[in-house]
């Protein structure tokens, strides 16, 4: 992937950084290194460097970045940890980074209401760690400590979506500052609304190109009265989806269900230090409620998990042990990578109907084996969704074409099957040919969107949508 030809002057740029000089003074960093770390995320297209780096403390700065980036048409890439892995932080057209990890203050917690508001900055885990004293916990788990900023930014998912939503569910309203360096707010602190366009699901999602996400509205959720985690092993991959697909439509209120195939288990296994562990498909599961209504969910499960060849359920009975099988399955995409040296991995992330899960994964693994490459998958299948990690030596210029191909084999057998190229990644620079293909000619409507909100199309250029 090359660069596009920078679309400002350089002298517009220095000028632009000299005028804010005072105001940042050594929260503007220009030193390659600094540079190369904002330029790339957590996937396989490599490096592209934005040419300034800034950190601002407030929405007030970013505003002021925004407006002088406006005034010279310098492109913006907004940043929170960098674990996104489809291309979302590449610097196409160079430009400004805004760097948002400074901006980690939570605002507030309203635990009779449980909502919180807090900047974009601020990361899961530093949030749950400040609710634990409210007996409340923001359920959205990707895996990865991501911003909550960036979480908003790519309509996030995770482990736990299956039972409290993706960030869609979980935004209430936004902080954002338009491209031209105006701020605005969206949604209010209310369950429900019917005011108005919903501008708070317009930028959930909108993966930056829009506006940038500076302070998030979230609903929270009580602390379970109990929780049980655990692990079942099955005979066959298909024995192992159908069961998830039978305790959905059961209707059974799993919080977490995880599925790994046998070769990702026998990663994990080698990665985590995994004992009493087999290399064979299995379910992560977890349970959250009364001790009753826990007991009796348990007893469903299993009973469903025996008709289609599930072994013994192995319990994490305590936090510690529950927290360590967590932790290895959040691994899975390193634990994947390990499987070969100096490997870099793609990883799909699609989703279809329930009712389609089964034949989605036996094809998208039935494909993967006519490749040689090494495929794990992991999925949150609770809700359709699952990963094929897709492992290749980078240099191998074969099983580099053999990789991508097999992701939009992945992406074709998903679509066809009524699902989507992303359940939630995002599509970034990686998935926009697959946007059209799923979305059709309702993809000239986000466009006009786009063009409505940033004529000068400054905001992550490049992402989502070319324009």
């Amino acid at each position: 992937m090359n660069r596009v030809t920078r679309p400002f002057h350089p002298s517009d740029l220095q000028a632009m950084v000299n005028e804010l000089a005072p105001l940042f003074g050594d929260r503007i960093h220009l030193s390659q290194a600094v540079r190369d770390q904002h330029g790339q995320g957590e996937d396989s297209y490599g490096c592209m460097a934005p040419d300034v780096v800034f950190y601002p403390f407030c929405t007030e700065e970013v505003a002021q970045i925004l407006e002088m980036c406006h005034r010279y048409s310098i492109p913006v890439i907004p940043y929170g940890t960098g674990t996104s892995v489809e291309g979302h932080l590449l610097a196409l057209k160079g430009g400004v980074c805004i760097d948002l990890s400074e901006m980690d203050q939570i605002i507030e917690i309203n635990p009779q209401d449980m909502d919180c508001r807090v900047q974009a900055g601020v990361t899961r885990e530093e949030l749950n760690k400040a609710l634990r004293y409210e007996g409340l916990f923001f359920p959205i788990d990707p895996g990865a400590n991501a911003s909550i900023g960036g979480m908003a930014s790519t309509r996030a998912s995770g482990t736990n979506a299956v039972r409290y939503g993706t960030m869609r569910e979980a935004v209430m309203g936004l902080t954002v500052v338009t491209p031209s360096g105006e701020i605005i707010r969206t949604g209010t602190r209310a369950r429900k609304s019917a005011a108005g366009y919903d501008l708070t699901r317009m930028y959930v999602g909108a993966e930056g190109t829009l506006g940038i996400i500076t302070e998030v509205q979230l609903r929270l959720h009580p602390v379970p009265e109990q929780i049980r985690s655990a692990v079942c092993t099955f005979d066959s991959l298909p024995g192992a989806v159908h069961t998830v697909i039978d305790a959905m439509q059961s209707a059974i209120p799993v919080a977490r269900i995880e599925l790994l195939n046998s070769l990702q288990m026998k990663a994990c296994i080698r990665y985590s230090k995994l004992t009493g562990f087999e290399e064979a498909p299995t379910l992560f599961l977890e349970f959250h409620g009364s001790p009753e209504g826990v007991k009796e969910q348990v007893e469903l499960f299993e009973e469903i998990a025996d008709s289609h060849g599930g072994q013994q359920f192995r319990w994490a009975e305590t936090t510690e042990e529950r927290n360590a099988l967590w932790e290895a399955r959040h691994k899975a995409y390193f634990a994947a990578q390990a499987l070969k040296p100096r490997a870099k991995a793609i990883t799909t992330d699609v989703c279809v109907p329930i009712s389609r899960l089964a034949d989605c994964i036996l094809a998208a693994e039935k494909a993967a084996l006519e490749t040689g490459l090494p495929c794990p998958i992991v999925g949150h299948v609770g809700d359709g969704n699952f990963h094929l990690l897709i492992v290749f030596d980078p240099e191998n210029r074969n099983e580099l074409h053999a990789a991508r191909d097999l992701s939009a084999t992945v992406v074709e057998i998903a679509l066809a099957m009524g699902g989507t190229c992303t359940g939630e990644h995002g599509i970034g620079s990686g998935k926009k040919a697959y946007l059209r293909a799923e979305q059709g000619n309702a993809i000239e409507i986000m466009a006009t969107l786009k063009r409505a909100l940033d004529p000068k199309n400054i905001m992550n250029p490049g992402k989502v949508l070319d324009i």
